[in-house]
């Protein structure tokens, strides 16, 4: 939420209030749906729109949340653990159910009859136009173009199967080509790089545990590994080595605006559930790691990017830390919510942080709260109490 719309939502909370209004006549928060699998509709359904949604999982469910106010539009039920991510265009997000991807119109707050049905959904990647999914229990890739997803149709694009099934993940780039990952079920070794024509240019199998990718400016990949990270650079694969016989790098955020890459950074391989406090940031010009403590822990959830290339890490002390990456240096300190402790099984709730524009929206599932903070002046714009507590919380691309 940059400044021209926080200075909007003074002159726009009487249209906020009967866009809510409107909003609970046609299936607010008191109708959501008593079936197991939401009705399929598509926007010529003709339901009001929500302006720059937010979708939050619960259990058994979805809320859809107005990115504006934050009030709640609908509540969606859906039973399973079920993952949240962009789709890539303003009106959608892509839901990971049991049975597959399933395109969600948050806008309009229906299913579309888009799907991409396989065993265990996992990583959805956007980058340059082109979204990417990567289903894990078949190893299949799937790209498209995130404006066909208008008028709630199967969206048609670009398919490619792993040698073998994995938890992986792809991304495609400007000039068509793809990065995808190597591995098998039990052991994950690097990535390949396949050119328009699916005819492989590019290989590296030096990255042991291969999770996760970030793309930084000028179109750099970088795919975590249990020793470093793996950058894709101009044709080719370089490796940047991280200090120690091991130290995970799996989760990373990335920015156009930025050359750095911001990471995780775990060192004991035998932890149940390590809680690191040093996060890294991976220099894509030079190769080379910087480690800062941050004197706090946080999750796979507490990673993100700002407008202008700024690292985001929210740590378990309740502050979301904003963070120079050429320097490492922390600007600012918002205090965003309370002490918290990362739970052992990763499925299960704490707060998350999701970014869009100039806002940061941070969930705090023990108090059923979700906040929005205002990332320049570091001010909280609102919050609100859902029937709930929340898991995971992303949205679409701003536009509306």
């Amino acid at each position: 939420m940059n400044r021209s719309t926080r200075a909007r939502m003074l002159t726009g909370t009487a249209l906020a209030l009967t866009v809510s209004m409107a909003l609970t006549a046609c299936g607010g928060s008191d109708d959501a749906s008593s079936d197991a699998e939401p009705q399929q509709q598509t926007k010529s359904s003709g339901a009001a729109t929500v302006g720059n949604p937010l979708v939050a999982s619960y259990d058994g469910g979805l809320y859809v949340l107005d990115g504006e106010t934050l009030k709640l539009a609908k509540t969606i039920e859906l039973p399973g653990f079920n993952r949240v991510n962009p789709a890539g265009d303003e009106d959608h997000v892509v839901i990971s159910t049991d049975s597959g991807f399933r395109v969600f119109d948050a806008a309009r707050q229906t299913f579309t009859d888009a799907e991409f049905k396989g065993s265990k959904p996992g990583h959805v990647v956007r980058h340059g136009g082109r979204t990417v999914l990567f289903t894990d229990g078949t190893g299949e890739v799937h790209v498209f173009d995130p404006a066909d997803l208008a008028g709630g149709k199967q969206p048609e694009g670009r398919t490619f199967t792993s040698a073998e099934p994995h938890h992986g993940v792809a991304i495609e780039l400007a000039d068509g080509e793809l990065v995808t990952t190597l591995g098998t079920e039990e052991k994950r070794t690097g990535a390949i790089v396949l050119d328009k024509d699916d005819k492989e240019i590019a290989r590296a199998e030096n990255c042991p545990g291969v999770h996760g990718e970030a793309a930084a400016e000028g179109e750099v990949v970088g795919l975590g590994c249990e020793d470093g990270v793996l950058l894709y650079k101009d044709g080719e694969f370089t490796k940047v080595d991280a200090p120690g016989d091991y130290a995970r790098t799996g989760n990373q955020a990335g920015s156009d605006a930025s050359p750095i890459l911001l990471g995780d950074y775990k060192t004991d391989p035998e932890a149940e559930l390590e809680r690191p406090t040093r996060i890294s940031l991976i220099d894509t010009r030079t190769a080379k790691m910087k480690l800062v403590d941050l004197g706090t822990s946080y999750s796979f959830r507490s990673l993100a990017r700002g407008p202008h290339g700024e690292a985001l890490v929210l740590g378990t002390n309740g502050v979301l830390h904003v963070i120079d990456p050429e320097t490492g240096k922390v600007d600012k300190k918002i205090e965003a919510v309370g002490d918290w402790t990362e739970p052992l099984d990763w499925q299960q709730p704490r707060p998350t942080l999701f970014v869009r524009d100039h806002t940061a929206y941070v969930s705090e599932p023990g108090k059923r709260q979700v906040h929005a903070f205002d990332l320049d002046s570091g001010e909280k714009l609102t919050s609100v109490t859902l029937p709930k507590g929340t898991n995971e919380l992303s949205g679409t691309v701003a536009g509306h």
